[in-house]
């Protein structure tokens, strides 16, 4: 498509899980991550081939935050370099894994016969430095600790708890709500241009402002779904997807009773919520962003794994939340 083309073209804001680039068995290496990557970006060559959609793609970054403050603590601990501040972490994790991202799907699109141009935005996510969340630390993050290795980790002010499945500790740290992507303009101009879109990785860098309104980083994390939705808001996404190991949400899951939800409205997915449905730091982060995305005026969210998509995104697989004219106007599929 030629410049100018793009503007009433839909916008598409894929959230890629931790199992898009790396998953439980995978050998630990990079090559492993970039063939797991190239794996997964092949399900992403056909939306971009059909000029269906301009796409932001969003990812995690758990293992990999985790393994850069690994050698920061060893490097700290042999008295070699200063710990690494977790802003730094996230960013550091935006530029390798974009780059991964970035070459995987430029190679596929190139084989495919496409020449589009893929971007990576290293993101800033303002967060507010009076959020509750900065008094109540509960996100874990980096490796698990012995009791013997506790009260150093105390002196240099880190929150501590206790793993429930005896592993030992684990560093907790604040999981603000994020409330601006500040990178926001950028991304669409880069769409404007007919560029895929590599954005808040990790959640995007924690920031605050400054009373005289620069700009600060801060110790945090911010959850990726949560800033994956709120980033497909204010890009005015029409649809929203989050890519899981799941193809769909399920109730009872776990249970001799446990049902695929197919279709489902705001009010009753919200009440399933409410009632302890979805488990915590697993599908119930997916469910809240779903539920802001289109509760703030999105029309459509979508949960499945990364072989369903396309067929999600047609209303054939997957979890889809609609909002209320967007189900009308499909007949309530």
């Amino acid at each position: 498509m030629a410049d100018g083309e793009w503007a009433g073209v839909p916008v598409l804001v894929v959230a890629l899980g931790g199992n898009a680039i790396t998953r439980t068995g995978d050998e630990p290496s990079v090559q492993a991550q970039f063939r797991r990557t190239r794996a997964t970006v092949e399900h992403l060559v056909p939306l971009v081939a059909e000029h269906r959609w301009r796409v932001v793609l969003t990812h995690g970054n758990g293992p990999q935050v985790g393994n850069i403050l690994l050698r920061s603590d060893i490097a700290a601990q042999a008295g070699e370099l200063p710990s690494l501040p977790i802003d730094s972490a996230v960013a550091d994790t935006q530029g390798a894994m974009g780059y991964m991202i970035q070459q995987c799907l430029s190679n596929a699109l190139c084989e495919a016969g496409l020449r589009v141009p893929v971007v990576t935005v290293v993101t800033q996510v303002l967060v507010d430095d009076r959020d509750p969340a900065f008094e109540e630390p509960s996100k874990p993050i980096g490796r698990f600790y012995g009791d013997d290795e506790l009260d150093p980790l105390r002196r240099r002010g880190w929150a501590l708890r206790r793993d429930g499945q005896g592993r030992g500790w684990r560093r907790v740290v604040p999981s603000p709500e994020p409330y601006e992507i500040v990178e926001q303009d950028i991304v669409c101009q880069l769409l404007a241009a007919g560029a895929v879109v590599i954005a808040c990785g990790g959640g995007g860098i924690p920031v605050v402002r400054t009373p005289d309104g620069a700009l600060a980083g801060v110790e945090a994390v911010v959850d990726k779904d949560r800033a994956s939705a709120l980033l497909a808001r204010q890009v005015g996404a029409d649809t929203f997807a989050i890519l899981t190991d799941v193809e769909h949400v399920e109730v009872d899951h776990g249970t001799p009773t446990a049902a695929p939800i197919e279709s489902v409205d705001v009010p009753t997915l919200r009440s399933l919520h409410e009632a302890g449905q979805f488990a915590p730091g697993s599908m119930a982060p997916k469910v809240e962003a779903m539920l802001d995305f289109v509760s703030g005026g999105g029309r459509r969210a979508v949960v499945t794994d990364d072989v369903h998509l396309r067929d999600a995104l047609e209303g054939r697989a997957g979890t889809a939340l609609e909002a209320a004219n967007a189900a009308r106007a499909a007949g309530g599929r």
